[in-house]
């Protein structure tokens, strides 16, 4: 989010601020710790650069006089910094500068840059990778505006705005890092918001309450970003959690009730929100107290110096408690005309929403820029009534002035690209279908600048969408808009990965791997030091708790921005992989006889698109998202459940099978059995079925049917029905920009072919005594000793290590598959195939616990805990081609909690969200997971990994799995879709299980 155009930036009045030209790599944020900085009228900054976990340089601009600056910075660097005689070059905008290049006791490389401009010291410093931030920063404070340029800097990851805001937010001053978070509120930048709220959380002093008076707040704030992303039982959670937090505050009480009726319109519940805002609140205020100022400061203010700033002052806090009472009660005015225009009252709506411009313009006559989104609430309000009234140019007008006012003041930002999406959607509605073209081509484009949509844009799309479908020449605008859409953080861990390798496996590699796990750490400790920081009563080991994670995370801070210092040598990663692709490069990754076949979710829309090497083609499907989850729920009731302990199969419902098939493959279904290889991209509920079950003909059906009516026959018997899966490869990806990269990457480089883990040995008895006994007064979420006493049979390993041969073979069993042995494993990257047969957990041990992924192993040494969890598989150094999980329903979510409790910031909640992305991220270019239990009767799993290896040597993945799938769909005893259908390949299908000899 940028918050003005940046050649109207100036650094000596703003607290924040992007560096160079284009996409965002860089900010700058002002501090007021910093000792260097302890002049009336010094300013320090922070350089916070993406992928950093800690700011990555200084800038300085200190004033000549009462002693030397250069000596106060000489005083604030680390002992053992090893520097060269100074040099002169020249900058731009900063004339002759004094460089002088060092180097830290740990070997990284530091740069320094002063220069003297009348009677002030202007210095920037910081790792040596980041010079181009360096230089940009020293040019824009002499200057005093945004210089142009590029940065040019080491980037790992696809790209997360929330783990930058949260770094922005760690080195801000909390006045200064609270008004970001409104800001990027404001701006409809909802994550980056939750992001510096959360850090607020993080940063208040639960032992000695120092910031403890704004705990509710925060809560309440990210407690409306969770909603405002669609995650609504987080949302609960944060305002139930805010309830519990007593406040008397009079501002505060207002922000909790207009907070709680945002929570519920966004689900929806427009009753219960204006119940919400019935709740009522004490309506006096204080009248403000006069204000003065010293002549010192009278002097400072007139010279233009921030002094706010150095006083700890932010705009949101010039506003008196009575100012900010009166927003809020505006803000409840709009609420409450949005409300009554959802329920039918038109013309109540419209006194309401008229009541708010007016009160907005009694505080500080108007001239308040934080209340331009409500103001462009009212008038897109107010367009909605005078289009449902026939006022077509009074709604257009409407419409138009709220994209006007987010412009004046949120430029470039999410909530003008939405204001604009409403504009376009009107034109659709209303026949001007050309300009609805224009301007959503526009929002897209923007979009796909910022990084893609955030979550709950895509119902603004959906109009968009039905109008590229209905014009069958513009597939490649359809294709654009579809990538901007939020998908599962498996894809963005697929492109991580796919970045990692493109650098080869040499000290690059490392590097960048290096920089992921330390940022990751980061991550964990950060939630470690949120969560003891959050207990009411802390003991003495709390607190020492607190303070020993506190080191670490310097620590592990300042090791992963040297790290990336050094990374920034290598070209590779340097160069940053665009997030959208055009349909054409797309295209050209495809092989022929391939076939991508694209379902999107938009709003309560759904739609498809198939491209091959030679077109495309796009539809919208007669489905939307709920229709096709109860399908899929039906469906999958079907094949398989849990019940008592053990898993329960019934007769497959083939015509619903074939019924879904029809409505999800519209226009193609006749096309996509002649492929092949299909590269199935789900979303919705897709994510939850493996598309090789679908029938793609009739006649089948109508046999089955036909035979099963007979009350003798079996209905297990499934033989001759025409399966999608039967008639061409099958594989999954998650997002055409990580399918196209992963299929780039060069393939593993380990000399040895195969190590399988599995049949776990029985716990020891004096382990199940001291681990498994019960625990008075709290919940207990650990896993019962019994799930350790059935182990899965190993044969499918064996089976594997025989087709292969002993020498390119190794398999792990028994008291030597321990969960600490692998973890310890240095040797695991050079292993091509890893191959697991054990029980996968994937849900909560208990309906009262969190959902923890792992899977199960035999217990090793005393830190063992006999599992193999998400955040240890995603820390595993992994060089696989393929990883194959068979265990029970592999291919399942990992909740948000376990996602950022193992250090990722973004994802989690979705389907292969789980041990899937887990083992991409340990370094699996695919992974081969299953959606429900694996089935033992028949050795039908036994059957069907063996079939893999059985395959000749060079024949592709996909294909060796449909081969072994067809000898079970041949089978009467396992044509059932749950013995074959139940593995799904997330990744590229044509690489093969064993290469060729």
């Amino acid at each position: 989010m940028i918050a003005r155009p940046q050649s109207a930036v100036r650094p000596s009045m703003a607290d924040n601020f992007a560096l160079g030209s284009g996409e965002a790599l860089c900010r700058v944020g002002a501090t007021t710790a910093d000792p260097v900085a302890s002049g009336l009228f010094d300013r320090s900054y922070a350089i916070v650069c993406r992928d950093a976990a800690a700011p990555v340089g200084h800038l300085y601009a200190l004033r000549v006089g009462r002693d030397d600056p250069a000596a106060r910075l000489t005083a604030r660097r680390e002992p053992g910094l090893a520097c060269r005689s100074a040099t002169v070059t020249t900058l731009a905008d900063a004339g002759q500068v004094q460089m002088t290049r060092c180097i830290t006791r740990d070997g990284a490389a530091y740069t320094i840059l002063t220069t003297t401009k009348g009677n002030t010291l202007y210095a920037a410093e910081g790792l040596g990778g980041y010079v181009s931030a360096l230089e940009l920063g020293l040019r824009s404070l002499v200057a005093d505006h945004v210089v142009p340029g590029e940065v040019s800097i080491a980037v790992t990851e696809a790209g997360d705005p929330a783990a930058f805001a949260r770094a922005q937010a760690g080195v801000l001053d909390p006045a200064a890092a609270r008004e970001q978070g409104y800001r990027r509120n404001n701006s409809g930048s909802f994550a980056e918001a939750a992001a510096f709220f959360e850090t607020l959380l993080q940063r208040t002093d639960a032992l000695t309450d120092t910031a403890g008076a704004r705990r509710g707040e925060y809560l309440v704030n990210r407690a409306l970003q969770e909603s405002d992303l669609g995650n609504f039982a987080q949302a609960d959670a944060l305002f139930a959690e805010a309830d519990r937090v007593p406040t008397s505050d009079r501002v505060e009480l207002r922000l909790r009730r207009n907070y709680r009726a945002l929570h519920l319109l966004n689900q929806e519940r427009p009753d219960e929100a204006m119940a919400a805002l019935d709740v009522p609140v004490e309506p006096a205020f204080p009248a403000p107290a006069a204000s003065t100022i010293d002549v010192e400061t009278a002097v400072a203010l007139n010279e233009g110096v921030p002094l706010a700033r150095k006083l700890g002052i932010t705009a949101a806090e010039k506003l008196t408690s009575g100012e900010k009472g009166a927003i809020l009660d505006a803000q409840a005015m709009a609420l409450r005309g949005a409300i009554l225009r959802l329920q039918g009252h038109p013309d109540q709506a419209a006194r309401a929403l008229a009541d708010v411009p007016p009160a907005l313009d009694r505080i500080r006559n108007g001239r308040i820029a934080s209340t331009a989104p409500l103001r462009a609430q009212v008038l897109t309000e107010q367009a909605y009534l005078a289009e449902g009234a026939g006022d077509r140019a009074g709604a257009e007008k409407l419409l138009g002035g709220a994209i006007a006012v987010l412009g004046r003041e949120y430029p470039q930002s999410t909530a003008l690209s939405a204001a604009t999406a409403r504009l376009a959607a009107f034109y659709a509605r209303t026949g001007a279908t050309d300009d609805a073209m224009i301007l959503y081509a526009r929002v897209v484009k923007e979009l796909g600048a910022a990084g893609g949509a955030p979550a709950g844009f895509a119902r603004l799309l959906d109009p968009y969408m039905t109008l590229l479908v209905s014009r069958p020449e513009r597939p490649a605008d359809l294709f654009l808009a579809s990538q901007v859409l939020l998908r599962p953080g498996v894809a963005d861990t697929q492109a991580t990965l796919a970045r990692e390798l493109s650098g080869g496996s040499g000290e690059a590699s490392r590097l960048f791997r290096q920089s992921l796990t330390d940022a990751r750490r980061a991550e964990v400790l950060r939630v470690e030091i949120a969560r003891l920081a959050a207990i009411p009563q802390p003991t003495e080991p709390d607190r020492a708790g607190i303070a020993a994670d506190q080191a670490e995370l310097a620590r592990i801070q300042a090791d992963q921005g040297a790290t990336l210092a050094k990374l920034a040598a290598y070209p590779a990663y340097r160069a940053i992989s665009t997030q959208a692709l055009d349909l054409a490069t797309f295209r050209a990754a495809l092989n022929p006889g391939e076939g991508y076949w694209k379902l999107t979710v938009v709003g309560r829309s759904i739609y498809g698109m198939l491209i091959t090497r030679d077109g495309a083609t796009a539809w919208k499907l007669p489905l939307d998202p709920a229709e096709l989850a109860k399908r899929v729920d039906a469906l999958r009731a079907t094949i398989a459940e849990p019940r008592d302990g053990r898993t329960v199969t019934y007769p497959f419902d083939a015509a619903g099978s074939r019924a879904l098939y029809l409505a999800l493959a519209g226009p193609v279904a006749g096309r996509l059995p002649q492929l092949k290889h299909l590269i199935f991209e789900p979303d919705g509920a897709m994510l939850r079925l493996p598309v090789s079950l679908l029938i793609d003909e009739q006649g089948g059906v109508d046999r089955y049917l036909a035979r099963i009516a007979d009350p003798q026959a079996d209905p297990f018997d499934m033989r001759g029905i025409d399966w999608l899966g039967a008639r061409v490869g099958i594989s999954t990806a998650l997002s055409a920009r990580a399918f196209r990269d992963v299929r780039a990457t060069a393939p593993a480089t380990g000399q040895r072919a195969y190590i399988g883990f599995g049949d776990n040995a029985q716990i020891p008895p004096f382990r199940a005594l001291t681990n498994f006994a019960g625990s008075s007064g709290m919940i207990d979420c650990r896993w019962p000793a019994s799930v350790w006493a059935n182990p899965i049979s190993p044969a499918e390993l064996y089976s594997a290590k025989a087709a292969i041969g002993a020498g390119g073979a190794t398999v792990e069993t028994g008291a030597a598959f321990t969960d600490t042995a692998i973890t310890g494993d240095t040797a695991l990257d050079d292993y091509r195939i890893l191959h697991f047969a054990t029980h996968g957990l994937v849900v909560a041990p208990r309906p009262q616990c969190p959902s923890q992924p792992a899977l199960l192993t035999s217990f090793g040494g005393s830190e063992s805990d006999g599992l193999l969890s998400f955040d240890e598989i995603y820390a595993l150094k992994l060089d696989a081609d393929l990883v194959i999980l068979s265990a029970c329903d592999t291919a399942a979510a990992a909740s948000v909690e376990a996602t950022r409790a193992a250090g990722i910031t973004t994802g989690g909640g979705n389907a292969m969200d789980g041990l899937v992305r887990a083992f991409i991220g340990a370094g699996g270019r695919s992974v081969l997971a299953s959606h429900w239990p694996a089935p033992d009767d028949y050795k039908a799993t036994e059957r069907l990994i063996g079939g893999l290896f059985t395959a000749p040597p060079g024949t592709s993945t996909a294909e060796a799995l449909r081969q072994a799938q067809l000898k079970l769909m041949a089978d009467p005893q396992t044509s059932h879709p749950y013995y074959w259908a139940g593995f799904a390949l997330i990744g590229d299908g044509i690489r093969p299980v064993l290469r060729g000899r």
